[in-house]
């Protein structure tokens, strides 16, 4: 008797992605290439075996809610005031310039203003997945190179986390103020539930019940998608809520417990995320944004790293260590991927400038990555000189 289609589609996605990302360890590619790549070959616009992406879409969700969840728990206000110091002006600057150069060169191949603002955005931030997995654990905790790539990485997933706050807003009408205003009350009003719940409930329950690892795990999932059901409620994102909540819990000693035990779950359903997102692919789309995709991703990829390393020397970093930053940073961002995603549901842009994110976002996972490997120090470098664990 042949399996339910959606048993069907996750035997072929975690069965083929074990058999490509074998073969992309081995050519020391992203793994999340493969995701997308096997959603391409899977998908309607490949073999068609998996005729009807629909089917996995709401699970894929559950891959970022959980991603900006445990994100959230990472993120403790005292660490959030040290990079607010050390920084905030070499996220601000590179931000704003990217922003610029990335509405510039839509503006340039034709798109509408909206657009091309969505297109900027999109290019501000770069790969915490990729910045953060080709570090060698020596260099993520303990050096100095470590602390200021996590440092970016973070106020630009905190900047993405606020363009997908502000997405839902009716854009159409101008300037939409009032609309602006009402989310940011219902922001602040989810903020404070979440500080009060967590500090007069959650807390108390996980004093009394840390030793039971079962239940702080089912509490915290239950904590999770509850804010992000609540941030829908008010208006807000489901990603925005589960962010909050993940900080709300990022003061108690047990976030360091939660953040790992839930890490095995965020990625089962980010792996679906992805092979969703590259099964949506329509190919007679991409041939369309191929072009500009090329030269954006180029572009940024040539440009990253050299900004960050003029920013960095100007904040007093070595020279050497400044451009091994800017190239660590130097591809564009899962996040970004997360807004074209987005935008596009939400109708903010077209379907073609959704693409040009997405295509532009893949090509530079698939150089950055590879160059990265190639040249600096990994945990899946090629030579045992560079190799580092």
């Amino acid at each position: 008797m042949p399996s339910e289609p959606i048993i069907f589609t996750i035997f072929l996605i975690f069965a083929g992605a074990a058999i490509l990302a074998t073969l992309a360890l081995y050519a020391r590619l992203s793994l999340l290439i493969v995701y997308i790549g096997l959603g391409i070959l899977l998908g309607p616009f490949g073999v068609n075996i998996v005729s009807d992406p629909q089917i996995i879409q709401g699970l894929s969700h559950i891959g970022i809610i959980f991603l900006l969840f445990l994100l959230g728990v990472n993120l403790q206000p005292q660490k959030l005031i040290h990079m607010l110091r050390e920084s905030v002006y070499v996220t601000g600057a590179s931000a704003m310039g990217f922003l610029g150069l990335g509405a510039g060169i839509a503006l340039l191949f034709g798109y509408a203003l909206t657009d091309s603002l969505v297109i900027g955005a999109a290019m501000m931030f770069s790969s915490t997945i990729i910045g953060l997995k080709l570090l060698p654990t020596t260099v993520l905790h303990h050096q100095h190179m470590g602390e200021i790539i996590i440092s970016i990485l973070l106020l630009q997933d905190i900047l993405a986390i606020l363009i997908l706050m502000l997405l839902p807003a009716d854009w159409a009408n101008a300037f939409p103020l009032l609309e602006i205003f009402k989310l940011l009350g219902s922001l602040i009003g989810l903020i404070l539930f979440a500080w009060a719940f967590a500090r007069f409930v959650l807390f108390r329950l996980i004093a009394r019940f840390d030793r039971i690892q079962e239940y702080i795990f089912l509490l915290a999932i239950g904590w999770c998608l509850s804010m992000a059901e609540l941030a829908v409620m008010l208006g807000l994102s489901a990603e925005i809520g589960a962010f909050i909540g993940g900080i709300a819990l990022a003061t108690n000693p047990i976030a360091l417990y939660i953040g790992e035990s839930l890490k095995p779950l965020r990625d089962f359903f980010l792996v679906i995320f992805f092979f969703a997102l590259g099964a949506s692919f329509d190919l007679g789309i991409i041939e369309k944004v191929w072009l500009p995709a090329s030269i954006l991703a180029g572009t940024f990829m040539l440009i990253k790293p050299l900004s960050f390393k003029w920013l960095l020397r100007g904040y007093g970093e070595a020279s050497g260590k400044s451009l091994e930053a800017g190239v660590r940073l130097g591809q564009i961002s899962e996040f970004s991927l997360f807004i074209a995603v987005l935008a596009l549901e939400l109708k903010v842009i077209s379907t073609e400038a959704s693409y040009l994110i997405q295509v532009t976002t893949l090509l530079s996972f698939l150089v950055s990555s590879w160059f990265i490997v190639m040249r600096y120090p990994t945990p899946i470098a090629t030579s045992d000189k560079l190799r580092r664990d």
